[in-house]
Parts: structure tokens; C-alpha cells; sequence
């Protein structure tokens, strides 16, 4: 297996892992979206809310605003000593209290102050309602770990996919140059230079297979090596996308040594 990174950014990472099977492709995607945790609000206690918004609509928006995720210092509820009572390794506070100062104003998410500095909104400028002239305001949220597979609130990644790394290749005897594949081609991969065809950028090839289709000397082939992948993961912010990977991956070798223990006893 070999692992080669071809774009990296704080909540951006596309990177080819090689050596590998579908099933093992699409297992670390699911453990990605649904068994590494993140922190989200998890409960809210409306304390007063004058505005036009119901307090359950109140709630749900935030437990849709991505959090900044400790997992050194948080455990999940299940795991915790308290016995999901409730405490500061499982838990934290934030509280929003805001009153409406303007004939319009728009309540953002720098406006939940958090117990601990570490558990903030990814993004300041979220907006999660807005209020009227002395409307109010006033709530606290308790924001807990989870996981994706109990609710998409705790989903690391606005979005994780992997396809087939792609295979472009041309039978020049057969080729008459007469440009079709390049014209129909809508990722520009195919280029026609010097009386030479090629295939360039392959990796942003989508395997639809056009060049394939409109060629009628049968002149390009489109296929794949099968056991090669590009993945593609994008953070919501809360941890970043090279820690997500990690975490995923570490999660697949426990579930790994886990299942050897049960292979043994049985």
C-alpha cells in the first residue's frame, strides 16, 4: 500500500492510496463519515427567546454549527468516567445571550461564548437568527462528542469520495487525428500537439468514457488499474482533514485487532 498526497490544505486534503481494494476503499470512507468523532451541541436550555424563531429551530441551527474539536481532552459520554452524567471530560458550555439593539440585527456564531477556548465555532460568521429591536436572547448549550453514525451533526467532513485512479491510453496505428476525442473530452485531458496524442492531468479524468464513445477507429482506451484511489476529503473545520484521515485510520486498526481477538476465542 502506498499513499501519495497531491493537494493538502488545513480542510482539504486529495491524496492517490494505492495497493488497495474497493472494499477497503469504501471502508475507510464509511469509518471517515461515521465513526470519527467531533464535537457539537448536543442540548440547549432556552433561558428566554422573544425572537421569531421557535426554540426548537433555535436548537437545531445550532447543532448544525461545526465546533473545534479537543479529542485530547474529551472523551465520548459512553466512555467517560462520569457514566454520561455529565462532566468536563465529556462536555462543555457555550451561552449566547444577545438583545436586539437595531431595528434589524443577525445573532452570529461568535456570539456563543464556550467555557473552554478550544471548543469554539470553526467560523465566526455563521449567522443563526435574526431579532428586532429589544428582542432577546438567551440560552445555554452543552456540546458533547459523537459520532456520524448517531447523527450527521458529527460528521468531521462536509464531504469524503474516492474514485478510480483512471487509465488513458491511445492505439496511434488505429488514430486519424481527427480530433473528436479532444473536442467531446470535458475535463480537457486529451491533447492533440506536434502530430502526437496524449492524455495530461489524468487524475482529473471522471472515467466518462466520451473519447471512447465518439471514436470510431476505436483508437482510445479508458480504463483502470483497480487498485487505485483517489480521495478526496473536505473538514467542516472541527479537526483537519490529515487529522481525520489519522483518526480513521486508527479507528480501522482497533476494529482490526478487536475482530483478531474474537477470531481467536472462537
Amino acid at each position: 500500500m502506498e499513499l501519495e498526497i497531491i493537494e493538502q490544505r488545513e480542510n482539504f486534503v486529495k491524496f492517490v492510496l494505492s495497493g488497495i481494494t474497493p472494499t477497503f476503499a469504501n471502508t475507510l470512507r464509511r469509518l471517515i463519515m461515521s465513526d470519527v468523532p467531533t464535537m457539537a451541541i448536543d442540548e440547549v436550555i432556552i433561558i428566554e427567546n422573544t425572537t421569531p424563531l421557535y426554540d426548537e429551530i433555535v436548537a437545531h441551527r445550532l447543532g448544525l454549527l461545526p465546533l473545534k474539536t479537543d479529542l485530547d481532552n474529551y472523551v465520548l459520554p459512553t466512555e467517560c468516567e462520569c457514566g454520561g452524567q455529565g462532566c468536563t471530560s465529556c462536555e462543555v458550555s457555550l451561552t449566547l445571550e444577545v438583545s436586539g439593539e437595531k431595528d434589524i440585527e443577525i445573532v452570529y456564531s461568535n456570539s456563543l461564548l464556550s467555557q473552554d477556548p478550544k471548543i469554539t465555532p470553526v467560523f465566526p460568521n455563521i449567522p443563526i437568527l435574526k431579532m428586532a429591536k429589544n428582542q432577546k436572547i438567551f440560552l445555554e448549550a452543552i456540546a458533547r462528542l459523537g459520532r456520524g453514525i448517531d447523527h450527521a451533526k458529527w460528521q468531521p467532513i462536509s464531504t469524503v469520495s474516492y474514485k478510480y485512479y483512471p487509465v488513458v491510453k491511445f492505439n496511434e496505428k488505429k488514430c486519424t487525428y481527427c480530433e473528436e476525442c479532444v473536442n467531446v473530452c470535458p475535463r480537457d485531458i486529451i491533447k492533440i500537439e506536434n502530430g502526437k496524442i496524449s492524455a495530461q492531468n489524468v487524475i482529473n479524468c471522471s472515467l466518462c468514457n466520451q473519447c471512447v464513445d465518439i471514436c470510431e477507429s476505436d483508437a482510445v482506451f479508458v480504463t483502470t488499474t483497480g487498485t487505485d484511489f483517489i480521495f478526496t476529503i473536505e473538514s467542516t473545520g472541527a479537526l483537519s482533514s490529515k487529522g481525520i484521515l489519522l483518526k480513521a485510520l486508527k479507528i480501522l486498526n482497533g476494529k482490526a485487532d478487536e475482530f483478531k481477538v474474537y477470531v481467536e476465542e472462537f
